[in-house]
């Protein structure tokens, strides 16, 4: 049995997750697996839960089963959040991964009950001090942030798509977050620029105190007023699957910042460690079957490796 929380202060706060559950087959050069359990909620939740305790929010189908529910409860995730839709089945996607995994397809996306999801929260979660709004739609995004009670430090991820069809909702949304998550291609189509650093200052320029861009492989960079911070990925030498490999990486690191109550710069950077070494656990296995099975010590062995990889002394 996995440890499930490892938080380094007894002031660790709760986090609060909010996007999609998803089933989704996945292809790849070597294998191909059916009925995955997958969604942005799923893989941040799953990641975070090492850190902190999670409240999940999202919604699922009538073909969602109690099985299915306990593979979260396990990983001590509160799941008051999650809404059943009897109506339909889970939201599901299909993809296929080209030969060196850095080019997909989507074969067949089917949104199903997540086309009606609205993310009313549990009153237990208005008090949140910590929150994460995975990639749904930014209208959605601000709805979670209009039930919210206090001054929360808010991590926000998107992707192309409301980029492209929902710019001015996503700059309204962009304007009430701590820090925005995004990818290499996303920021350039975002702000015009192809120079990774402008992007990053443009982005902070658009509202959030902090900016981090995601570079795949190629590890990301963090924009924040007191400096940057560029952080190679971990050298992973199994990849089977990276499908929720980002959000993994949002997931550990507002966890990791939860855990230690603390959501400055130093934490930050620290966080990306934690949130790298994380993420590379997932895209061992196919969807979050890596992430259930590791445990506390295993990241922490990453992180030192991370580490020593990073430092010139």
């Amino acid at each position: 049995m996995p440890n499930l929380i490892a938080s380094d202060s007894p002031d660790a706060s709760p986090l609060l997750v909010v996007g999609s559950v998803a089933f989704d087959n996945v292809i790849t050069p070597q294998a191909e697996q059916e009925r995955i359990l997958g969604g942005a909620a799923s893989y941040c939740s799953f990641a975070a839960s090492y850190y902190t305790q999670v409240r999940m929010v999202g919604v699922v189908g009538n073909d969602f089963t109690e099985s299915d529910m306990d593979r979260l409860r396990a990983r001590g995730i509160d799941l008051e959040g999650v809404q059943r839709d009897q109506s339909g089945p889970t939201f599901f996607w299909k993809g296929k991964y080209h030969e060196n995994f850095n080019r997909r397809d989507t074969l067949d996306i089917r949104l199903n009950v997540f086309e009606n999801f609205r993310p009313d929260l549990p009153q237990s979660y208005v008090d949140s001090d910590f929150v994460l709004l995975g990639n749904i739609h930014p209208a959605l995004q601000s709805h979670v942030l209009d039930q919210l009670s206090g001054n929360p430090f808010v991590l926000a991820d998107t992707i192309d798509l409301w980029i492209e069809t929902e710019r001015e909702a996503l700059l309204s949304l962009i304007q009430r977050v701590s820090l925005f998550v995004i990818n290499d291609s996303e920021a350039e189509e975002l702000t015009g620029e192809s120079n990774i650093i402008l992007a990053g200052n443009k982005l902070r320029q658009m509202g959030p105190d902090s900016v981090i861009i995601k570079k795949g492989e190629h590890g990301a960079i963090l924009f924040h007023e007191n400096g940057m911070f560029a952080l190679p990925a971990y050298p992973v030498t199994q990849l089977h699957d990276p499908t929720g490999a980002g959000d993994s990486f949002a997931g550990a690191l507002i966890g990791r910042l939860a855990s230690r109550n603390c959501s400055g710069f130093s934490a930050i950077k620290e966080a990306m460690l934690y949130a790298t070494c994380t993420a590379s656990l997932t895209v061992e296995a196919f969807g979050c079957d890596r992430l259930e099975s590791a445990d506390n010590s295993l990241i922490e062995k990453r992180v030192e490796s991370l580490k020593q990889l990073i430092s010139v002394a």
